[in-house]
């Protein structure tokens, strides 16, 4: 053995390593960190909603310039509902509900003012909300309100208000630190109500009330008005249904949430990461080749000695030990190297998507780990039958 790296020692080439090491590391490093990203920014736009289940699809009219000129209004018609909900692929059909009067609102968090605004509250049949009957229950007079306020809102306060400030970030656990103050003008009437803050939603972008608060403060504040619903909230039976696009289309009516954007994009996403981990496996590949070739020389210029060497009783293996030790700690040097890169790259992107999804999971380097320590297997198995198969021919060699 000894001998054997005494020879081996005497031809190395340091650059030739060190430009295949740098090479396997630039490929294995791209490879990798595709896949973490992935895997980490995927969670954001496959992710359910807190608050309504994945076959619900909001629907709204679409109107074109001059519409309003025209008469056409944006409202849904009690016969286009019932059309709608003789429709195959139509389980059930909630309609959002408008206040018919004046809402001021002030939201804070932790002391620091957001909106001081006049804003609108909307709500649907309680059976479409994904919570706890207790948390969404509103009692006749009560200045408690429940309220699910779109995701936007806080996205905009995590990523600039207290991102600037260096106050804390806001998450599902923490929406106690949300102060909702609600003021209600209507019929010769004021009222001030507390907003309790439960969750967040994606797919909506308004401010979601319980049917019954919206019920009881319309007769209070709004009584004898009322107005057709301009959205829809609807339960699709069987959403690839290709019947759905056509209906929709024929009528005028398109899904105005932004889950079908979400699909496309999760759609690029997979394609990006796809071409950049192929770019990344092409360099791996290509970093393979000069490993090889580099372990081909050092063999060559000690054909004759380790020819030798085998006439005098080394086995092959025995041979071939120092050229494998020497491939599996460049790899394993590669590969340590790469997750260590990957790991710092994935902490500063991974704050940019936690401040803008706080609620979401922070996840870990394990798949990374795993797809490297895959490529280091796959790789140290190709050069060692790479090496095997050199040293075979030398063992046939000196017997001739």
């Amino acid at each position: 053995m000894t001998l054997v790296w005494k020879l081996l020692r005497r031809h190395i080439c340091i650059p030739q390593f060190a430009g295949f090491a740098f090479a396997n590391l630039f490929g294995m490093a791209i490879v990798l960190l595709g896949y973490q990203f992935y895997r980490d920014v995927l969670p954001v736009f496959t992710s359910p909603d807190s608050f309504m289940k994945s076959n619900y699809v909001i629907l709204s009219k679409k109107i074109g310039a001059g519409s309003t000129l025209s008469g056409r209004t944006n409202s849904f018609t009690g016969a286009e509902i019932d059309n709608l909900a003789n429709q195959e692929f139509v389980g059930k059909i909630g309609r959002f509900t408008s206040t018919e009067y004046r809402v001021d609102a002030k939201m804070g968090i932790n002391g620091q003012p957001l909106i001081d605004s006049e804003l609108f509250f909307e709500s649907v049949p309680d059976g479409f909300v994904d919570t706890s009957s207790e948390a969404w229950k509103y009692e006749a007079g009560s200045r408690e309100v429940p309220i699910i306020l779109p995701r936007t809102y806080i996205n905009m306060y995590n990523f600039g208000f207290a991102q600037s400030h260096s106050l804390p970030k806001i998450s599902e656990g923490l929406v106690g630190m949300i102060d909702f103050h609600i003021f209600i003008h209507g019929n010769g009437r004021s009222d001030n109500f507390n907003g309790r803050v439960i969750g967040f939603s994606n797919r909506l972008n308004t401010i979601l009330v319980p049917q019954s608060f919206m019920d009881w403060s319309n007769s209070v504040y709004a009584p004898g008005r009322s107005s057709q619903p301009t959205r829809l909230i609807v339960e699709m039976t069987n959403p690839g249904d290709e019947n759905i696009a056509k209906y929709l289309d024929s009528r005028g009516i398109e899904v105005d949430d932004d889950k079908l954007q979400a699909e496309k994009t999760t759609y690029f996403l997979r394609m990006m990461v796809s071409v950049v981990m192929i770019v990344g496996g092409v360099i791996s590949v290509l970093s393979f080749y000069i490993l090889m070739l580099s372990i081909y020389l050092l063999v060559q210029k000690n054909t004759t000695k380790l020819e030798n060497l085998m006439l005098i009783g080394y086995s092959p293996l025995r041979v071939a030990v120092p050229y494998v030790v020497l491939t599996l700690c460049l790899n394993v040097l590669v590969l340590v190297v790469a997750l260590v890169a990957v790991s710092l790259v994935r902490n500063v992107y991974m704050d940019v998507i936690i401040t803008l999804f706080p609620q979401m999971a922070a996840g870990s380097l394990l798949p990374s780990v795993g797809l490297g320590l895959l490529l280091f297997a796959l790789v140290s198995l190709a050069n060692l039958f790479a090496i095997h198969r050199k040293m075979m021919r030398i063992w046939y060699r000196k017997d001739e």
